[in-house]
C-alpha cells in the first residue's frame, strides 16, 4: 500500500471473514471509494486504510462500506493498561475467549453425530425406528453445528461469490432435506427400514435412503478443522501484548527527596526516579546521578552492557546491571522506544500478505463446477423423463459426494501430527499459514546475539606475562570480580571458579566507575579492568600483553587487564561466544538451498569475526532495531524470499516482517510470539530441522487435499449417472478420511538430523 505523509491512516478490525476471498472482496470494495487505498489482512483480521488528503471519506463511511459488503468493522479499542504488581489479573475484565463458542459447537456436534454415523454404517445397530433417532440427533448438528457455514454461504450468495462454505452448506442441507423427504414422504420412515451393507452399484429412486450420517459427519469434520485453525490464529496479536508487558510495572519516583513507588502509568516527563541494580528502567530518560552498566541486549542486540553516567540517555525496559541510578524521564507512554517497537511489530504483521489457504484455492474452481454439475444432472434427468425423484436423487448425490469430509481432516491432522513431532524435537509450528513460506524461502537472516552466539559473556582467552600461571591470574582476578554485578565480571568470576575452585574473599574492595575494580586478595594489591586503570597506578602492559589486547579488540572482543603487586600480569579476553553448533547449523541451512546472512546491532569487527567462524559470507552490522525491518524489506525488494531467525525484542518486528520468522525459544516472549516457528531448544541446528519438518508437513497437506478431493471427483460421474449407492458414498468418504489420517501419521517418523548434512 503506497501512501504519502499527508494521507490519513485508519485501522479497522474486520469481523465475519471466513477465507482469503472475503478479505479480497472487502479490499476491492474499499478501494473503489474515492481517495481510498486499502489492504485487508485475513490472518490478522484487520484493514489498513489510507484516505488521501482532501477526500471527504470519513471513518464512518469506511465502516458502512464494509458492513454493506456483509461483514463487520470497528475501530480497534485502545490497549488495556498494564496491570500493577499488586493487581489481581483474574479480577480484571478480559475479552471473551473466541474459541469457547466454536469449541462448544464442535463438542455438541461430535457427541450427536457419532451415533448417527455408527447406526448408518453398522447394520446390526439399526434397531426398529433407528432412523427417527438419527433424525433427532442429526437435526441439531445441521441447524446449530453447521450454522457458521450456512451464514457464510448466505453472505457469499448475496454478493455473488462461492467458497467451501457454500459447498458445505449446500451439501449438508441437501442431504438433510432429502432425508426429511424420504422419511416423511418416501419409504425411509417405515418401521424396520435398514441400510444394508452393500457395495454394489445400482440405480435407486432414493425414497428409501437417508443421508443423515453424511450431513452430521461432514459438519463435525469441518468444524474440527475450523477449530484447530482458529486455535492457531488466536495468537496473532500476542507479540504486541508481550511487548507492552515487557516494561517495568512500577517505579520509585523521587518526591521531595523521598522515594515514592507508583505505577509506571503515573510517570510524567521531567519526573526523576531511582533504578537499583537488577531493576528495569521504567521509561526512556537521562541519567542525572550515578554510574552503572545497562544491559540493553533485549532492545539493541548489543551483547556487551553499555556503561552510562550522568548525561547519558537510557531506554525503558532495559536492565540496570550495576550501581544505583537516578534517571529523569524524557519520554513516556506511546512516545517511548518500546512503544515504537510495538507499532513496528503491528505494522509488519499487517503488511504481511495473507496466505491463501489451499482448500480455498481449489474451491474457487471446484465449487462452481460442482454446483453447475448438480444443476446439470437435475436438468438432464428431468428432461429424460426419469421422474423428479430420480433426478433429485442424482443431483443430491453429486452434492454429497462432492462435499469432502476428508477435507476437514486434511490440514488439521497433518498439522497435529507435524506439530506434535516438532514439539518432541524442540520445534513449534504455529499454523498452516506459515508452511508454504518454508518452501519458497531462499535467504535466511540470522541475528547474532543469542542465536548464532550464546548471548552470555564468556571468558574466551587468557594471556599471561612470563612466570604467571593461569590458575593464579584467574583466582586473583576472579576474587575481585566475584564481588561485582557487572556481566563481564560475572564471566571472569565464573571461569575462575571453574579453574581454581572456591575463591578467596577480597579486602578493601572498591569499584572504580567506568574503569574496573580494585582490592587486596591474599595480600596482593590487585587491579582488574581497563588498561587506563592500571596506567593510573603506573602499571604498563608488557609488549606481548599489549599485542594480545589489541588483537582481541580488533576482533570486537573485550580485553580486561589484570595487575598486582606493581606489575601488569595478564589480559583476560571476554566475548559473546559462538555456540558450538552454529557452524554446523549454517552448513545445514546452505544444504537446504538457503543463503545465510548475519544481521546484528554489534560493531563490524565483532560481526566479521563471528561470520568467519561459522562460515557466513554476507554480513550486515551496526543495525538499529528500526533498521532491521528495513533490511528485511530491502532483501525482499531484491526479489528474495526471506526467513529470519532471532531471539530478542529488537528482532520481533523483523520476525513479523520476514516471509518466515523463526524465533529462538530461549529468547523473549515478544520474539517468540512474532515468529512463525519457535525453536525451543535454542540450538540453531533446529532451524534447519524446522524448515525440513514444515516442508514435510506442507507436502503431506497437499497430498491429503489431493486425495480428499480425488475420491469425490472420481465418484462424481457415478453420482451424475444415478449409480451411486449410499453405502458406496459413505465408504468412499470413510476411506478417504482413513487415508488422510494414515498419510498424516507418517510424519511421526520424521527425524532430526544429527551429524550428517541436512537434505531438503
Amino acid at each position: 500500500m503506497t501512501t504519502t505523509a499527508r494521507d490519513h491512516r485508519v485501522e479497522l478490525e474486520i469481523g465475519g471473514m471466513t477465507c482469503a476471498s472475503c478479505a479480497a472482496r472487502i479490499e476491492k470494495k474499499l478501494n473503489r471509494m474515492e481517495g481510498v487505498t486499502a489492504t485487508v489482512n485475513y490472518a490478522s483480521e484487520k484493514a489498513q486504510v489510507a484516505v488521501a488528503e482532501g477526500s471527504s471519506v470519513a471513518t464512518a463511511d469506511l465502516i458502512a462500506t464494509v458492513e454493506r459488503t456483509g461483514y463487520t468493522a470497528a475501530v480497534p479499542a485502545p490497549p488495556a493498561p498494564v496491570p500493577s504488581p499488586g493487581e489481581d489479573a483474574a479480577a480484571r475484565p478480559a475479552d471473551e475467549d473466541a474459541l469457547v463458542p466454536l469449541r462448544r459447537r464442535l463438542l455438541v456436534s461430535l457427541a450427536l453425530s457419532v451415533p448417527v454415523v455408527l447406526m448408518a454404517m453398522v447394520p446390526p445397530l439399526q434397531f426398529t425406528n433407528w432412523q427417527w433417532l438419527s433424525l433427532t440427533l442429526a437435526a441439531p448438528v445441521v441447524a446449530y453445528g453447521a450454522w457458521p457455514f450456512h451464514r457464510a454461504a448466505w453472505t457469499n450468495l448475496r454478493h455473488g461469490a462461492a467458497t467451501m462454505d457454500t459447498l458445505i452448506s449446500m451439501g449438508t442441507l441437501a442431504a438433510f432435506g432429502w432425508s426429511l423427504w424420504a422419511l416423511f414422504f418416501g419409504t425411509a420412515g417405515m418401521p424396520g427400514m435398514t441400510h444394508p451393507f452393500e457395495l454394489t452399484i445400482a440405480r435407486t429412486d432414493g425414497s428409501g435412503s437417508i443421508y443423515l450420517e453424511a450431513a452430521a459427519g461432514v459438519t463435525t469434520f469441518i468444524l474440527a478443522g475450523r477449530y484447530f485453525e482458529a486455535r492457531s490464529k488466536r495468537r496473532a496479536g500476542a507479540a504486541l501484548r508481550a511487548l507492552l508487558e515487557l516494561g517495568a510495572k512500577d517505579v520509585a519516583v523521587l518526591r521531595d527527596s523521598r522515594e515514592v513507588r507508583i505505577p509506571v502509568s503515573g510517570l510524567r516527563v521531567g519526573d526523576r526516579f531511582v533504578v537499583r541494580p537488577g531493576e528495569k528502567i521504567a521509561t526512556d530518560g537521562q541519567v542525572v546521578e550515578g554510574a552503572s552498566a545497562v544491559d540493553a541486549s533485549m532492545l539493541t542486540g548489543e551483547s556487551v552492557p553499555v556503561e552510562v553516567a550522568p548525561g547519558d540517555g537510557v531506554t525503558g525496559a532495559t536492565v540496570n546491571a550495576g550501581g544505583r541510578l537516578v534517571v529523569e524521564a524524557t519520554r513516556i507512554g506511546t512516545d517511548t522506544q518500546l512503544a515504537r517497537m510495538a507499532r513496528l511489530v503491528e505494522d509488519a504483521q499487517n503488511g504481511k500478505a495473507a496466505a491463501q489457504r489451499l482448500a480455498d484455492r481449489i474451491s474457487a474452481v471446484f465449487v462452481p463446477i460442482v454446483i453447475a454439475l448438480a444443476l446439470g444432472t437435475l436438468g438432464y434427468w428431468l428432461a429424460t423423463g426419469a421422474g423428479a425423484v430420480t433426478a433429485f436423487t442424482a443431483a443430491v448425490a453429486v452434492l454429497i459426494i462432492a462435499c469432502p469430509c476428508a477435507l476437514g481432516l486434511a490440514t488439521p491432522t497433518a498439522l497435529m501430527v507435524g506439530t506434535g513431532r516438532g514439539a518432541q524435537l524442540g520445534i513449534l509450528l504455529k499454523g498452516p499459514e506459515v508452511l508454504e513460506s518454508t518452501r519458497k524461502v531462499d535467504t535466511i537472516v540470522l541475528d547474532k546475539t543469542g542465536t548464532v552466539t550464546t548471548g552470555v559473556m564468556t571468558l574466551t582467552g587468557v594471556h599471561l606475562a612470563e612466570g604467571v600461571s593461569r590458575e593464579e591470574a584467574l583466582r586473583l582476578a576472579g576474587a575481585l570480580e566475584h564481588s561485582s554485578e557487572h556481566p563481564i565480571a560475572r564471566a571472569i568470576a565464573t571461569a575462575a571458579e571453574e579453574a581454581a575452585g572456591a575463591l578467596p574473599t577480597p579486602e578493601d574492595f572498591a569499584n572504580v566507575p567506568g574503569l574496573g575494580v580494585q582490592g587486596i586478595v591474599e595480600g596482593h594489591a590487585v587491579l582488574v579492568g581497563r588498561e587506563r586503570l592500571l596506567t593510573d597506578w603506573s602499571l604498563e602492559l608488557p609488549p606481548a600483553l599489549a599485542a594480545a589486547k589489541a588483537e582481541a579488540e580488533a576482533a570486537g572482543r573485550t580485553a580486561v587487564a589484570v595487575g598486582w603487586d606493581g606489575a601488569a600480569r595478564a589480559v583476560l579476553v571476554v566475548s559473546d561466544a559462538v555456540k558450538p553448533t552454529s557452524a554446523e547449523a549454517v552448513r545445514r541451512l546452505r544444504d537446504l538451498g538457503l543463503t545465510p546472512v548475519l544481521l546484528t546491532g554489534d560493531n563490524k569487527a565483532v560481526a566479521a569475526s563471528v561470520a568467519k567462524e561459522v562460515g557466513i559470507d554476507e554480513v550486515i552490522a551496526e543495525v538499529l532495531p528500526e533498521d532491521k525491518v528495513a533490511v528485511i524489506a530491502r532483501l525482499q525488494d531484491e526479489g528474495r524470499s526471506v526467513a529470519m531467525v532471532g531471539d530478542g525484542v529488537n528482532d520481533a518486528a523483523a520476525l513479523a516482517r520476514a516471509d518466515l520468522g523463526l524465533a529462538m525459544g530461549t529468547g523473549t516472549d515478544a520474539a517468540i510470539e512474532a515468529g512463525d516457528l519457535t525453536l525451543v531448544r535454542g540450538d540453531l541446528r533446529a532451524a534447519a530441522d524446522a524448515i525440513r519438518l514444515a516442508r514435510a508437513t506442507l507436502a503431506t497437506i497437499r497430498t491429503n487435499l489431493f486425495w480428499a478431493f480425488g475420491y469425490n471427483v472420481a465418484a462424481l460421474p457415478l453420482a451424475a449417472a444415478g449409480l451411486l449407492n449410499p453405502m458406496i458414498a459413505g465408504a468412499a468418504m470413510a476411506f478417504s478420511s482413513v487415508f488422510v489420517v494414515g498419510n498424516s501419521l507418517r510424519l511421526r517418523r520424521f527425524a532430526a538430523l544429527t551429524g550428517e548434512p541436512a537434505r531438503g
